[in-house]
């Protein structure tokens, strides 16, 4: 298929001059262009495919050079780029060095925020609005496109109880498919589910009350007649009664697949004073019949083609098993082991590759939605009333329950278990879900015991270990294949390091997966003539101090890990060394550095930053005051 409007695009200005016909035309175009990309690489795609018409209206009816747009959690941002000037770098999309998956600032003015985790759109743009308002006379519009999976969270219940009370002028547009990456849950989800089966209302629900309440009441069977009559209406309202009790005029629902109907309400409700909720049907996957059908396999597939009637073909298959699968493997042998073990994540069952567990024990599995603030306090909870709870949620999104760590979980000493995939760098995804801060902010806490495993090998022992705690303990691992190194595992203990081999030059440091280039590494300098030794942490809280102190007798101390340097593992041996008056004057530290890391194939990260075996090696050559020999 050409894209023979689709390269014409410019700017949304160039979007005014189509006809209907030729929209409908550029939505197909915007489709084709999304299956191009996911035949070399994975990326988000069902949920773009989704937006396509709603994209389109938009940008017909707002001018969002002046007025301001927020796509929440930011992964349905591609059809908004090719919209706005992109589609000549389109096919850059994801790797490194090209367009980023998410919405970014640096490659457009149509771009207001570094958007990738959920929920936090109608703050950040009702605080646009009142912004606008102080420094603005043009009138110019707001408005946050959230997804009903990302409608739960907290802060989004926050910021629309804040923009009613202001009475700003804002408009939400609840995008609405029935999906997180799985199906949504619990009791928005339900109701919005009642919603799609009501019909079409437009805010008058607050209107027809106040008539109904102003009717004199005559006799008891009148009173039974109205009594009747307000259920019915409310009945009827059912659609909007949540948001417009908020102080939101609820419009919908409305077709999010038909551009003139779209263009229409969003026409309608523009220049509406106070806030407005229009509640968009959509389609996750729309236009892709694989897609339709099983929209959680294609919220981010595997590269793959079409062949024929639209069958897929998988690029490449890939036999290697991942720390994901791994850990889920783990806590399922745990639940079947323990009644009492039980797990919780907030909408990523996928993700996690928890739905064997939810299948098998879904009185154990518990699946909050995109909450993690609450997940972790309803696990505090669990767990104070005996069960062992594991809260499995990424690195990155459980930034999001920090409080709730500090205060329902380390404060109280509750043995809750913390499984954190994606720790460390997440490659494509780039900034907003690299996970590379949880060494340092679990680390803070007291009573919290914090881990890593360097191989697959030691997955299943830590976890082991954690749930036998009688304190709160997280284990971090990364999105990456799993890899072994060949030796029999010592037993785990608390504090304990395992040390590898001892140099007599210098020794290497190890934190969690890191440990696979520290050995590859001391293999390369073995052969140049210098003796390096390499230890495995385990254990970021508490380090091995005596494991460090020996490590430091030999020469110099490497420590590496794929976490900010910034309060991290290597904070955390110069903290050690320092209480035992350490000299850490061939000491250095080997981590993220103070800056976000873009996105890119993870292992061109590691190596730009120094953190793979070539930079493991060109560190300990720079730290030898001798030069290497070749043996």
């Amino acid at each position: 298929m050409s894209f023979e409007l689709l390269s014409r695009i410019q700017s949304p200005k160039d979007l005014r001059g189509l006809s209907e016909t030729q929209l409908e035309q550029l939505a197909a175009e915007i489709r084709e262009a999304l299956l191009s990309i996911v035949s070399d690489r994975a990326a988000h795609f069902a949920s773009n495919l989704g937006v396509v018409e709603l994209c389109i209206a938009l940008h017909l009816v707002y001018d969002f050079s002046v007025d301001r747009l927020i796509w929440d959690t930011g992964h349905q941002i591609y059809p908004h780029k090719l919209v706005t000037g992109r589609f000549n770098q389109f096919s850059t999309i994801r790797h490194r060095g090209g367009l980023m998956g998410y919405p970014n600032p640096a490659e457009s003015e149509y771009d207001l925020f570094v958007t990738g985790h959920a929920g936090s759109s109608v703050s950040t743009v009702l605080g646009m609005k009142a912004a606008d308002d102080l420094l603005f006379s043009d009138g110019r519009k707001s408005v946050a496109v959230i997804g009903d999976g990302a409608l739960p969270s907290g802060i989004v219940f926050e910021a629309m109880n804040n923009a009613a009370g202001l009475n700003k002028d804002l408009l939400v547009i609840l995008n609405d498919n029935k999906m997180g990456i799985c199906p949504r849950v619990g009791g928005v989800a339900s109701y919005l589910d009642k919603a799609r089966v009501a019909p079409f209302y437009n805010g008058l629900k607050r209107d027809v009350s106040w008539l109904l309440n102003k009717v004199p009441l005559v006799g008891e069977s009148t009173e039974k007649m109205l009594s009747s009559f307000k259920d019915a209406v409310k009945s009827f309202l059912h659609g909007g009664m949540l948001f417009e009790e908020m102080g939101f005029r609820y419009v919908g629902p409305v077709d999010g697949h038909d551009i003139r109907s779209l263009r229409q309400y969003l026409e309608l409700v523009r220049d509406v004073k106070g806030p407005v909720l229009l509640h968009v049907f959509t389609e996750k996957g729309h236009g892709f019949e694989p897609a339709c059908k099983d929209p959680v396999k294609f919220h981010t597939p595997s590269p793959f083609r079409r062949d024929g009637d639209n069958e897929i073909v998988p690029v490449k298959k890939s036999s290697v098993i991942s720390y994901t699968e791994i850990m889920s493997d783990a806590i399922f042998d745990a639940m079947h082991e323990d009644s009492k073990v039980c797990v919780m994540t907030a909408a990523m069952c996928a993700g996690n590759k928890l739905e064997r567990i939810r299948d098998e024990y879904p009185d154990r599995f518990f699946d909050t939605g995109i909450c993690e603030s609450h997940a972790v306090a309803f696990a505090g909870g669990m767990a104070k009333s005996g069960m062992r709870p594991i809260v499995d949620i990424y690195s990155t999104f459980l930034q999001r329950s920090f409080d709730q760590i500090f205060q329902e979980v380390a404060l109280q000493n509750l043995p809750v278990v913390f499984t954190m995939d994606r720790a460390g760098l997440c490659g494509p995804d780039g900034p907003t879900h690299h996970g590379v801060f949880d060494n340092s902010y679990m680390r803070i806490f007291p009573n919290m015991i914090v881990m890593a495993p360097a191989d697959e090998l030691e997955v299943r022992p830590m976890l082991d270990f954690a749930l036998n705690a009688s304190s709160p303990a997280s284990i971090r691992y990364p999105k990456a294949n799993t890899e072994q190194i060949q030796r029999d595992p010592a037993e785990i203990q608390l504090g304990k390091a395992e040390v590898l081999s001892w140099g007599t030059d210098g020794n290497i440091i190890a934190c969690g997966t890191m440990t696979c280039r520290a050995v590859e590494a001391a293999r390369i300098l073995q052969n140049e003539g210098l003796s390096v030794g390499v230890v495995n942490a385990r254990f970021v809280k508490p380090v091995d101090e005596l494991v460090i102190a020996r490590a430091a007798e030999a020469g110099f101390v490497i420590t590496i890990e794929e976490n900010a340097l910034m309060g991290g593992f290597g904070s955390a041996v110069l903290e050690a060394a320092a209480r035992r008056g350490l000299n850490t004057e061939r000491f250095r530290i080997l981590g993220i550095p103070d800056a976000f890391v873009e996105h890119g194939d993870r292992d061109a990260l590691l190596a730009d930053l120094g953190l793979d075996t070539e930079g493991l090696c060109r560190t300990a050559r720079q730290l030898t005051p001798r030069p290497a020999t070749v043996s």
